[in-house]
């Protein structure tokens, strides 16, 4: 991997790197930082975050995107995780899926914008990742609400499977796998999207006393000759489609991101003295699996529990699921932002205290995807200080992207005309971004991410250091740069 990787001084989310002495040659110097993905979900499903007004204009919905990216820059956000299919529909252009009912209040109609199109060039342009955030199986919130003709819903009617008042599709089925690994590979075909992530919703929580009706679909696979229990195959028919959702985005686009964010406790027991629901065996979900099999890049188990609760202790839980990855792999703790103030468990200082545990995990545990944009908006609690002036005070770079975290990167060129400095790069566009620090007493410290394109940025006079950033988040050694 390239310069980045990590350091020393890992506790600390701006270390640096410490003066490398003698350039090379070429000018360039190893620099590093403590790498840190600083995700949030931006949640459209119910226009929770997105839009706010379903009868908008087109005008609106992009300045609304707009706000969403200068919320994130202002607080030292450096990944959206944005929802594009909340219910089987699209926040973006595609002839596969419908327009999403949560942009115009009718499935099917275009809002006469891109939604995720503008979000990419509006977050990119900031230095900002863009996470597709797609619900696998979930085709409808409510089994009532109408959809059109081309929803898979009734395309491949017959494994829609009406479960309480919702509808889901039958993750049992090949069809559905197909479909769902088509989109995907489409959407990473045709966006500049940094990752795909899916959320919890593989089979469906439990109702109670309302078994999943999936009893003629296992006598089928039983008839075919399929020896394994029910749970086993369930698990497995979620595994078959994360696993080949895996391959598609890796063959499209390898640079590009692979994530789950699951119910935060794997099973009852693990570790010791943790309670709870049994994801493993209620909603068939098997992180361990997608980790080991190498199918994903990161896991950002939904770790919505205080410190301080018995059974369900977050510092237990963040342990534990950092022993769980290897080969380049990462956790990202899911923080329950929206509970804060809720309870008294639920403090500005429970929040610190959260982070702090996950940092002392590193490099394991690489950062955090806060739930959800609203409450950060909105300034919950006054949480925004705690964001700019402890948790992200200091810029971060996400952690290389697991599969292509080998990767060699050529540092920029950078031409200097006053204290304008305008950096090029070999193969632009395999670029993200560029990474600018300056050395404060003895120490490279990152001070800036400036995007890619157009690459020009206003610098002080002094020395610095300025290295390239490829679409996997590799970096390349520095460039030194003397400011005048």
């Amino acid at each position: 991997m390239g310069g980045g990787g990590g350091n020393a001084d890992a506790g600390s989310p701006d270390a640096g790197t410490p003066d490398a002495g003698t350039p090379d040659a070429g000018l360039t110097i190893a620099v590093s930082h403590t790498r840190e993905f600083r995700g949030m979900w931006v949640a459209t499903v119910s226009n929770l975050d997105f839009p706010a007004n379903v009868a908008g204009t087109r005008d609106a919905g992009i300045a609304e995107l707009g706000r969403i990216v200068d919320v994130a820059a202002a607080n030292g956000v450096n990944a959206l995780v944005f929802q594009v299919r909340p219910e089987s529909d699209a926040l973006y252009r595609t002839t596969r899926e419908p327009w999403s009912r949560y942009l115009t209040g009718t499935q099917g109609t275009d809002p006469g914008y891109d939604p995720l199109g503008e979000l990419i060039a509006l977050a990119h342009a900031r230095g900002i990742e863009v996470h597709a955030w797609m619900n696998p199986y979930r085709a409808k919130v409510s089994s009532s609400a109408p959809v059109t003709s081309t929803h898979i819903s009734q395309v491949l009617a017959q494994h829609a499977i009406v479960y309480g008042s919702a509808t889901v599709m039958d993750p049992s089925a090949p069809a559905v796998r197909s479909w769902v690994v088509t989109v995907i590979d489409e959407l990473v075909r045709d966006y500049d999207v940094d990752g795909v992530h899916f959320d919890d919703y593989f089979y469906p929580y439990p109702i109670s006393g309302t078994p999943f009706p999936d009893n003629a679909q296992y006598a089928a696979y039983q008839a075919d000759g399929g020896t394994m229990t029910k749970l086993d195959w369930r698990r497995d028919n979620v595994n078959q489609l994360v696993r080949d959702a895996s391959q598609a985005i890796a063959a499209r686009k390898p640079h590009v991101r692979f994530g789950i964010s699951p119910f935060g406790i794997y099973k009852p027991g693990a570790p010791p003295g943790i309670t709870g629901l049994n994801a493993y065996d209620e909603i068939a979900c098997d992180p361990l699996a997608w980790l080991s099999n190498g199918w994903i890049d990161y896991v950002a188990p939904q770790l919505y529990w205080p410190t301080t609760q018995t059974g369900q202790q977050f510092g237990l839980l963040i342990d534990w699921w950092s022993a769980q990855v290897s080969n380049g792999q990462s956790v990202f703790a899911g923080h329950a932002l929206y509970k804060l103030g809720s309870s008294a468990a639920w403090t500005l200082q429970e929040l610190r205290n959260q982070v702090a545990l996950s940092r002392a995990q590193y490099p394991n545990v690489a950062g955090s995807i806060w739930f959800r944009h609203a409450n950060l908006r909105d300034n919950l609690g006054g949480v925004q200080t705690t964001f700019q002036t402890d948790f992200y005070a200091s810029p971060a770079l996400p952690p290389p992207v697991a599969k292509a975290r080998l990767a060699t990167v050529a540092p920029p060129s950078a031409e200097v005309n006053g204290t304008t400095v305008t950096l090029a790069h070999a193969t632009p566009t395999q670029l993200r971004a560029y990474a600018i620090y300056r050395r404060e007493l003895g120490v490279w410290r990152l001070k800036q991410v400036i995007a890619a394109q157009p690459g020009v940025v206003t610098m002080a006079s002094g020395q610095w250091a300025i290295s390239a950033v490829n679409r996997a988040d590799v970096e390349s050694r520095a460039l030194l740069v003397d400011v005048p």
